[in-house]
């Protein structure tokens, strides 16, 4: 019996193949498509460093946050706190580059702590504060001196130097400011499904900081400020606030405590001096030339610097308040009765304050000075801020979140809108079941197609049998 060949069976066979390749193709075309997901790939965490250089100490920050940014100012978090041996860098003036190897013990901390791949992307600044403004109305080449040795040592590390400058007082207000409210989520908050949002009720606070050579206050008013000298306007996290802030120079507790010590020693012109806010019995020798070696002090005439003054303490609480009035000196205000201290414009204060407390270790001069500090600090809180005197507006803070309070956070977070944010481009991805299944598909239509391809290859339908 002879079999004859179909001759329309190949060209069928081919067209099938066709369609279940075509089909198949379909099939993984749309599983790819399917929730398709966009992926951020994980940030490179990155680093920031921040001197603080105090009038009476030195300390380092380092700071780090994710590579990605959030409304264009950068998540920032404490990492570490090293506190530099010695004096504030303002007290090397005999020794310039003593100041510079003052931080190098800091400088390691943070070498060993920051990868090596890193660090050459990782900047440090050094701001100084109210004891270099000082030293630079002194004497200013002496100041910039001991700027150029300090930035030779950070030079020397492997790091992204970016500066060493004297910080003005505005800028240490409004930093601390934008430190409190960050911390404290006024401006940000992370929600317990993983988004930062602005908080619709956020609590905007003030703040306050009361350093060695100088003391500050920030916060946002109900009205505009009057005095634009007064004023910063800043944005953070796409919202603008107006910011009223001044830094009162030579307030700072031992500047203030120097200048009480300079009036009486004035008003009463001899080598023994009753000091109403030292404690009854206690005696304190100061030479005349320690005495009167801050320019916040003017100097009697004719005066010898050798000479020598001794304080005897009298423990009379109402005769140190006077003093300390009298310091504060609250009249001559151009704009009574918006008004702070030494006849500086300052609106009513706003909302609730966060004042930055330092622990100190219990030495005679802190024991010396407890009950004038006291009496200080009350002066300018009630007489000079003008709070109330139940205090229930103020908060006497160290650290917030294991972050430290002052102005190098809030320093760091400003200048983190010039750090790239190092945001590689965004990839899609599906879920491995899917993936899966997309694989199968082409795979499968391969294998038919090449199935279908050795049947027609081999096969000969004219063959007879």
């Amino acid at each position: 019996m002879t079999i004859m060949g179909n001759p329309h069976i190949k060209p069928l066979l081919f067209g099938i193949a066709l369609v279940a390749v075509a089909c198949m193709t379909i099939i993984a075309l749309v599983l790819s498509l399917v929730t398709r997901q966009t992926v951020d790939p994980p940030y490179l965490t990155q680093y920031g460093m921040v001197f603080d250089a105090g009038s009476t100490h030195t300390s380092l920050f380092l700071y780090q946050w994710p590579g990605n940014k959030e409304n264009n100012t950068g998540v920032v978090s404490q990492k570490l706190t090293c506190d530099v041996k010695g004096d504030g860098i303002s007290s090397y003036v005999t020794n310039p580059p003593g100041a510079g190897q003052s931080l190098r013990e800091c400088l390691d901390v943070a070498l060993a702590t920051v990868p090596d791949s890193q660090r050459r992307m990782t900047p440090v600044y050094l701001g100084a504060t109210a004891g270099m403004r000082l030293l630079s109305l002194q004497n200013q080449t002496q100041a910039d001196i001991i700027l150029a040795e300090v930035a030779k040592t950070i030079q020397s590390y492997p790091f992204d130097f970016r500066g060493a400058r004297i910080i003005s007082g505005m800028e240490e207000g409004a930093y601390g400011w934008i430190t409190i409210n960050y911390l404290l989520e006024g401006f940000i908050k992370y929600t317990f499904d993983g988004k930062w949002i602005h908080p619709k009720a956020g609590r905007i606070l003030g703040a306050m900081d009361l350093g060695g050579a100088s003391t500050q206050i920030s916060f946002t008013p109900k009205y505009p400020v009057e005095d634009p000298n007064t004023a910063i306007d800043l944005q953070l996290y796409g919202f603008k606030f107006e910011l009223y802030t001044h830094s009162y120079l030579c307030y700072g507790k031992d500047q203030a405590l120097k200048r009480i010590q300079a009036r009486l020693q004035i008003a009463s012109p001899s080598t023994v001096v009753f000091h109403p806010c030292y404690p009854s019995g206690y005696n304190l020798t100061v030479a005349l030339g320690n005495l009167y070696d801050s320019p916040c002090v003017s100097k009697p005439v004719p005066f010898d610097p050798s000479l020598t003054v001794t304080f005897m303490g009298s423990g009379n609480s109402q005769e140190c308040s006077s003093e300390m009035n009298k310091l504060v000196n609250l009249s001559n205000c151009a704009l009574f009765p918006d008004c702070g201290f030494n006849g500086v414009y300052q609106p009513p204060v706003n909302g609730e304050f966060y004042l930055q407390s330092q622990y100190p270790k219990v030495k005679e001069k802190y024991l010396r000075d407890y009950c004038a500090s006291a009496h200080y600090i009350m002066t300018i809180l009630l007489k000079g801020y003008k709070f109330n005197a139940t205090w229930d507006q103020i908060y006497f803070v160290k650290q917030v979140a294991d972050n430290d309070i002052g102005w190098t956070l809030g320093y760091m977070l400003n200048l983190t809108n010039l750090i790239p944010s190092e945001r590689p481009l965004a990839v899609t991805g599906v879920q491995h079941s899917q993936w899966a299944a997309e694989v199968f598909f082409i795979v499968f239509a391969l294998f038919l197609s090449l199935l279908i391809l050795i049947v027609l290859c081999i096969w000969n339908p004219d063959s007879q049998t």
